[in-house]
């Protein structure tokens, strides 16, 4: 009998130390499991990197969510031609990117890259500041109390099944997905697809059939030539021409912007994907038989050429890499239906490319100049070497206390709240392909450039308090669907991914809702300290500085300059001429110097320049000849060299007009500190 109830005691002895050792094994995972930050990042794009090292930089517990396995979101997943607008309004950590590129490539900053180059420094900026990264998880749940964002739940991405849901707590949250996904489940208003006209008082809005990236006439949509009861070819939708302007919920398309290199020692061959279907591209080959003239491959791609003999091709003409009128699901679609959706996208895109080199229907040409083509070894290593990244030009867009519009864009209203600059074209591509009159129509692509630096409000960051008082939306903001399509460049998202990080240590700081920080406090912060580090800023002094003395005829001109204008000499008066740019306020030390120089028509083929170190002249020559332009961009900063200032009179950078053979010039100045005392 004793020993009967031994046996029983040592049972329950040992039933109790597992469930006593289950529990703490549990309550461990459970931590384990779950996050407490102050600040919450979802979306590892480039401006969610920026934003997740910037809240890092300023003392707060950051976590960065990547629903994929690759940071840099399109910035490193092929669109290495970037669309700039004007560098004027690439700022703070934005700006040092670039730099952080051109350094790679040995100079001052560069604006086309390589992918894995892009990628590599997005992956240094999350490690310099030690931000904790959560890959291949997405937004499942969101617990909200009030107007309040409690937690969020997250659950392994597709492909990653044997990982567990985790939990995330955090002061302030910050969606950068090109999506807006966690704004949505937030229940933040939001709106998808193109506002009409008469909404904002805009005029390039809503429907629009125009010529950009058009079909030419008497291209026949129908299965059978001529035979409308045939149905119509791959491609073409039934859908109905509207009024122009008026609104609906179709989004402009997406595509890939694909990477492919002619280095035979680099270069796989491009096969056909499962799945190919021909059909796909009868549309292209009719297209093709109104093309009278030799064709090559540039008139159906936007071909740009890439460091190391690669590429970033974009979509051009009436057919190419947009598939058109197929992406209306994906904004407000689920995990499935947007899985789907870019699965097809890719099969296109590749089948797209196996077919100008492989069917013969295409002309000889095509298909001897594809075949010279092919996907990089180097790039996409874990992705079988195709991008991680489809271009979501345009998905949910938030509806705040303020709406960026057209008005903004064209300078007719100005935000008092500004924290960043855009200057992008107000730009749109196709948002469907239909039958108009018997013929294939895009219908949707804008296209209007000549914009100048605005500013954007803060309060397009933010939803409406009521809604959400922590949360911050630095990428599906609030703006109209033609606004947005002046912000919605790579540079612009990060700066604002920056504020955004800004603004909420500044809510964590003061505990108060993201809607009650002030504007100010984000830029004089931003001013002091761009790059979050401490470091001594850079200073330009841009033409429509005060701290400029202009002598001589000189006028100003928009375009092709580093800001709004530049100065221009008129080469026929032999008159002394000059502009002066001071380096007021300079601390003494060595200071890199670097004039802004522009590729103007009948520039002059020299350029003379005086610096002016506080103590000694010198004298520097800018040869048109030595300076060679790459990407979106007017001209490049030329290095004056190197200079130690002395901290006595006033430094200055004279651009010398007169005496030259051509037009002078006169638009930026950079100081660039190497080695400041403090």
């Amino acid at each position: 009998m004793k020993l009967m109830m031994n046996s029983i005691f040592f049972k329950r002895l040992l039933i109790l130390s597992i469930i006593f050792f289950s529990n703490i094994q549990f309550s461990n995972a459970q931590k384990a499991e779950s996050y407490t930050v102050d600040v919450c990042i979802y979306g590892g794009n480039s401006a969610g990197v920026i934003a997740a090292y910037s809240a890092k930089k300023l003392g707060k517990t950051v976590l960065l969510i990547e629903p994929g396995k690759n940071l840099g979101g399109l910035t490193s997943g092929g669109l290495g031609f970037t669309d700039i607008g004007n560098k004027n309004v690439v700022s703070g950590l934005s700006k040092d990117f670039y730099r952080r590129i051109g350094s790679h490539y040995g100079k001052l900053e560069q604006w086309i890259f390589e992918p894995h180059v892009a990628e590599n420094i997005f992956k240094d900026y999350v490690n310099r500041a030690g931000v904790n990264v959560v890959y291949n998880y997405r937004l499942s749940g969101l617990t909200k109390v009030n107007n309040v964002i409690k937690s969020i739940t997250i659950e392994p991405s597709a492909g990653a099944s044997k990982l567990k849901h985790k939990v995330v707590n955090a002061k302030v949250f910050i969606d950068c997905s090109y999506e807006g996904d966690l704004m949505a489940k937030a229940k933040v208003s939001y709106t998808v697809g193109r506002e009409a006209n008469s909404k904002y008082k805009e005029i390039y809005n809503g429907v629009q059939l125009l010529d950009g990236h058009q079909f030419p006439d008497q291209i026949d949509p129908y299965r059978i030539k001529g035979d409308s009861t045939s149905g119509l070819i791959w491609g073409v939708s039934k859908n109905r021409l509207m009024p122009q302007g008026s609104g609906d919920h179709k989004v402009q398309s997406y595509n890939y912007r694909i990477c492919l290199t002619d280095d035979p020692n680099n270069r796989i061959d491009i096969q056909k994907p499962k799945g190919y279907d021909s059909t796909q591209f009868e549309l292209l080959l009719r297209l093709m038989e109104k093309q009278k003239k030799k064709v090559k491959l540039d008139d159906y791609f936007i071909w740009s050429r890439m460091p190391n003999r690669k590429t970033d091709i974009n979509n051009r003409n009436g057919f190419s890499t947009d598939m058109i009128g197929l992406n209306f699901a994906y904004p407000d679609g689920n995990y499935a239906v947007r899985k789907k959706y870019i699965e097809d996208l890719t099969l296109y895109t590749q089948g797209l490319l196996y077919f100008f080199g492989h069917d013969k229907r295409v002309p000889l040409e095509l298909r001897n100049e594809m075949l010279q083509w092919g996907y990089p070894k180097d790039e996409f290593k874990g992705n079988n070497n195709w991008s991680h990244q489809p271009y979501i030009r345009e998905a949910r867009r938030m509806v705040g206390a303020y709406v960026v519009s057209q008005a903004d864009c064209l300078g007719e209203s100005v935000a008092d709240d500004g924290i960043a600059l855009a200057a992008y074209n107000m730009d749109s591509h196709n948002t469907d392909r239909m039958v108009v009159n018997h013929m294939v129509k895009n219908e949707g692509n804008v296209e209007i450039p000549g914009l100048s630096p605005y500013p954007i409000s803060y309060r397009a960051l933010i939803p409406k308090e009521e809604e959400c008082s922590n949360l911050i939306v630095p990428v599906c903001l609030s703006a109209s669907h033609i606004a947005y399509g002046s912000i919605r460049m790579e540079p612009v998202f990060m700066v604002l991914g920056q504020v955004a990080a800004v603004a909420a240590t500044l809510a964590v700081d003061q505990k108060v809702a993201v809607q009650h920080v002030n504007y100010r406090k984000i830029n004089e912060r931003l001013k002091k300290d761009p790059l979050l580090d401490g470091s001594y800023p850079e200073l330009i002094v841009d033409n429509l500085s005060k701290d400029i003395k202009t002598e001589g005829e000189w006028g100003l001109k928009k375009g092709r300059s580093y800001g709004p204008n530049a100065l221009y000499h008129n080469q026929k008066s032999e008159a002394a001429a000059s502009v002066t740019f001071y380096g007021n306020n300079l601390k003494a030390g060595q200071y890199e110097l670097f004039s802004y120089h522009p590729i103007v028509n009948n520039g002059a083929a020299t350029t003379e320049v005086q610096v002016f170190d506080g103590a000694d002249h010198h004298k520097y020559t800018i040869v048109k000849a030595d300076i060679n332009v790459l990407g979106q961009t007017s001209g490049e900063w030329v290095s004056l060299g190197k200079y130690t200032f002395k901290g006595t009179g006033k430094a200055f950078v004279k651009i010398i007009g007169n005496k030259t053979g051509g037009v002078v010039v006169a638009d930026a100045i950079l100081f660039k500190p190497l080695k400041v005392g403090k």
